[in-house]
């Protein structure tokens, strides 16, 4: 019989001044035998009242029944019978308070049957506040509790109350340490695992199980595309590859429910629950008693998966403390899976880069046929080539694009660099064969282009005595580059690519020149092929420095670059800096004067450079039409007017190129005389020219008829160019 007379023996024999030891032991058990001792009746005790926001209503959890301390603590919310009164009205209630349901849920709960029962608030000494409910139950002899009986259990827990806050904060706060141990190794063995979506899936399960002590565990990833769930890691074993995976419907279910709303369902009994289906457990035998399910989510909030965990192992149901881990867990989990799946797509990527790379090889591949009979020809000397071929007036496109190649060989052996550099003929000839395949076929950014710079790139060695302003490497780094920096050119420009969201402009629009640094990259693809590296005699050193180099003069020939430093080219030509010190820049000059060498030629040569450039500028511009998007003018076959264009680019680009090249070197006047002789013929043809675009037939040989005429009346001289024309240029270069 619990009495208020027994309470003061009780109180009697156990002194509070045990209290404190009490404290420091730090056990709740302690706690609650001392209160035990009080009275005859059993004792349950529930937590400090706990808020949880995502729900908005209160749980008590119990640790402690009659003599048993629980090896897992009940939780339940207080919406459960009068037990949300006790805590709002800070009054306590008996059995007789309590509905026939509640009184049977109590009995399920305590594991006995309670005859009797005295619920009594706890209130904290600091705030008034209620922090815990003490409830006894079956007073001896079949007595009802009386108001005597609330009177001992308060006046115990007037000195206990403060121990058992403290108590519970520092069991509360070794949980929660235990708690950040387990979830910092769950991270550390997750990922470990990125390189294996089945192995981190499997890795997600058992650790989930550890963490929950569920009897069984799945993982189920959302697939977006068919709107399923798919799992294929069920229950810590990998779905075989000759079995089909499991694949259900992302809005069906509990998995389906919880993928749908994002939010954790915890079941305490599924078969009441209506979203549980209980075929499986009926055909295999198998009991679900309860399910804890929560979503798993990317950085983004985005669902990508759903965990499942079945069958709490001990406990009756899974608590509260189990829905805060499966949050914290999941954050591991989506953060692990979302970088495995990309991990993953990096790896195919490389894999398809890998084919498409071997593809392009395989088109590109050199036979030994073809390096053998480019050999069969010989080196022979350029003047055999042609009388003229290292002359400023000789137009390399007027080679037969068979003979290429080994004009590129002779130009090797007469800069020199075969001996210099020990390389050997076979892997030369390999190297230049590739090159050559590796271009495409636009109007003009093809082989023969890059044949025709390379060719000028040996002219300015050949007569402007290069060796005396640049090393020995560096000449030979601005020849391959010559040969190489157009590879790959499909015929748009770097603003067709990012405008096009191309796979170019993904990978290199952030560092800006999106297809200059393409063409490099195929350069070094084509240097990695087996026996096409004509660097392999090179130390480590210069081997880095010819790359080096090789990225820098490739990246000077977009012209955007050019402009940004062409006031440092200004200086440079004007002598402030000195020409020897600023080796970059005088490679970046040499670099575009070689790109734009056509310009240089003869008339017909000229035009016919223009025909081709428009023909591909407005097929880009077609292309932009389809897009839904406005070419520029000079790409729109509808609104260019050719001459005009022709005239503002020479103006403005050609020309103080080779006005800058003059400057440096002297020998290459001529150049820059027969540029503006081309610019003048563009202003006397234009009255000829009355379309925009370019004529049906893609052809601009009629403006020849105006030339040859010119031509025959004495206007222009037997290289070709205006008489006058250079006297003209300068003085109105001069007025302006």
């Amino acid at each position: 019989m619990f009495s208020a007379r027994d309470g003061e023996r009780a109180l009697k024999r156990q002194p509070l001044s045990d209290v404190p030891s009490l404290q420091r032991s730090g056990s709740i058990k302690s706690v609650f035998v001392y209160l035990l001792e009080v009275g005859s009746g059993r004792l349950l005790c529930a937590d400090p009242v706990h808020e949880l926001p995502s729900e908005g209503h209160h749980h008590v959890s119990v640790q402690v029944v009659g003599e048993r301390v629980l090896e897992e603590e009940i939780s339940f919310p207080l919406m459960f019978g009068r037990f949300g009164q006790v805590v709002e009205k800070k009054k306590s209630i008996t059995l007789q308070d309590v509905s026939q349901e509640e009184h049977r849920q109590l009995d399920s709960l305590l594991g006995f049957k309670a005859n009797s029962m005295l619920c009594v608030p706890v209130l904290s000494r600091a705030t008034g506040q209620v922090v815990a409910l003490a409830c006894t139950f079956n007073k001896e002899g079949s007595q009802r509790y009386t108001q005597a009986d609330e009177h001992v259990i308060q006046h115990c827990f007037c000195y206990t109350s403060t121990v058992l806050t403290s108590t519970l904060a520092f069991q509360k706060e070794q949980k929660l340490k235990l708690e950040c141990q387990a979830l910092l190794q769950v991270a550390k063995n997750l990922f470990t695992h990125l390189d294996d979506v089945s192995m981190l899936l499997q890795e997600i399960i058992i650790e989930a199980r550890n963490l929950s002590n569920a009897e069984i565990c799945s993982v189920f990833l959302l697939d977006r595309l068919s709107h399923e769930l798919v799992a294929k890691v069920f229950d810590g074993g990998v779905v075989n590859e000759e079995e089909k995976e499991f694949r259900i419907p992302a809005d069906q279910g509990i998995a389906g429910h919880v993928a749908t709303t994002g939010k954790i369902l915890n079941i305490k009994d599924a078969y009441s629950h209506p979203l549980f289906y209980r075929g499986v457990d009926d055909s295999t035998g198998f009991r679900t008693r309860n399910i804890l399910c929560f979503p798993i989510k990317d950085e983004n909030g985005e669902v990508i998966g759903v965990a499942e965990l079945v069958n709490k192992t001990n406990g009756p149901w899974f608590n509260r403390f189990d829905e805060d881990l499966a949050t914290a867990f999941s954050i591991y989990c989506g953060i692990s899976i979302a970088h495995s799946l990309l991990y993953k797509k990096v790896h195919e990527a490389q894999f398809r880069s890998h084919l498409a790379n071997e593809m392009m090889m395989y088109h590109m591949k050199v036979s030994e046929e073809e390096v053998t009979k480019l050999l069969s020809v010989g080196t022979p000397p350029v003047q055999q080539i042609h009388p003229s071929f290292a002359q400023f007036t000789y137009t390399p496109r007027s080679l037969p694009d068979e003979n290429t190649p080994t004009g590129i060989l002779s130009m090797f052996e007469d800069m020199g660099f075969v001996n210099t550099y020990k390389i050997d003929l076979h892997t030369l000839a390999r190297f230049c064969l590739m090159v050559k395949k590796g271009y495409r076929d636009p109007p003009y950014h093809n082989w023969t282009h890059a044949f025709s710079v390379s060719h000028f790139c040996y002219l300015l060695y050949k007569n402007l005595e290069l060796s005396n302003y640049l090393e020995d490497i560096e000449i030979f780094a601005l020849f391959v580059s010559c040969m190489c920096h157009d590879l790959d050119h499909r015929g748009t420009n770097n603003s067709f690519q990012v405008a096009s969201q191309s796979v170019l402009a993904a990978l290199y629009s952030s560092e800006g020149s999106v297809m200059e640094r393409h063409h490099f990259a195929q350069a070094i693809a084509i240097l990695n092929t087996q026996g096409c590296n004509i660097f392999e005699k090179f130390s480590r050193k210069d081997y880095q420095r010819m790359l080096d180099l090789m990225r820098d003069i490739i990246l000077a020939t977009d012209l955007a670059h050019h402009l940004r430093i062409f006031k440092d080219l200004q200086k440079m030509a004007d002598g402030k800096d000195h020409v020897q010190t600023h080796r970059s820049l005088l490679l970046c000059l040499l670099m575009t004067s070689c790109d734009l060498s056509d310009q240089t030629k003869g008339w017909k040569t000229t035009r016919k450079i223009a025909e081709l450039i428009y023909k591909e500028f407005f097929s880009q511009g077609d292309l932009e039409k389809a897009m839904g998007n406005r070419p520029s003018e000079m790409m729109d076959r509808e609104k260019a007017y050719i001459p005009e264009l022709q005239i503002s680019f020479m103006e403005h680009i050609a020309m103080p190129i080779y006005k800058l090249l003059q400057e440096i070197f002297p020998r290459s006047t001529e150049l820059f005389e027969r540029v503006s002789a081309n610019r003048e013929q563009w202003t006397k043809v234009s009255h000829k020219f009355t379309i925009r675009g370019l004529p049906s037939n893609n052809s601009l040989d009629f403006l020849d008829e105006e030339y040859e005429q010119l031509q025959a009346q004495g206007a222009f001289g037997d290289d070709g160019h205006s008489v006058n024309g250079c006297a003209e240029e300068e003085g109105h270069k001069q007025d302006q």
